[in-house]
């Protein structure tokens, strides 16, 4: 019996990997569930990029859906995702809203200028609590909050024309807004 321990155990490992491998495939690293989705979005009052005197909080967004993306001006994933914003932000048909996460205003204001400004608003979250309380795990994430402020849709990652047109349009179309 002992000798066939290591020999059990050798298979045992095999059919982890082997799962993991099958899980890997057949799941994308986006497809995380959040425990949000048909929850009220988290109280927000954030500062404005281009006016931190002023701030927009979530009761200022109720009445009609909008989207909230998260970005970093560190971050290189947001650099991909940004010109599919500057294209596809007015064929959405709501208000997409920027959230500055983790980053100084300056940076996120350079940024911006060099790369355009596809957003309604921005908000600055320079230290990451509204993020945090939002379960975001990186940028660039978007989450969609219908009028009565929740949240009907989330996405890790970056949005491409594939996701706008698969996921988020029959989500916005759901919510009788926007979407092709």
């Amino acid at each position: 019996m002992n000798r066939l321990l290591p020999l059990l155990g050798f298979f045992a490992l095999v059919g982890l990997l082997g799962f993991g491998m099958w899980w890997n495939a057949h799941h994308e690293a986006n497809e995380v569930p959040s425990p949000l989705i048909g929850k009220p979005a988290p109280e927000f009052a954030l500062p404005l990029l281009y006016a931190p005197s002023q701030t927009l909080t979530k009761k200022d967004l109720l009445g009609k859906p909008y989207l909230i993306n998260v970005f970093g001006s560190w971050c290189a994933t947001c650099q991909y995702e940004h010109p599919i914003l500057m294209a596809e932000a007015k064929k959405l048909g709501v208000p997409l809203i920027g959230m500055a996460w983790k980053d100084p205003p300056a940076e996120s204001q350079r940024w911006l200028q060099q790369f355009g400004n596809p957003y309604d608003t921005i908000m600055s979250d320079a230290d990451g609590r509204a993020g945090i309380e939002f379960g975001v795990y990186g940028a660039p994430e978007t989450f969609l909050i219908d009028a009565q402020g929740v949240i009907r849709y989330k996405r890790i990652g970056m949005l491409t024309p594939e996701t706008i047109a698969s996921e988020l349009n029959p989500q916005l179309a759901k919510l009788g807004a926007g979407g092709r």
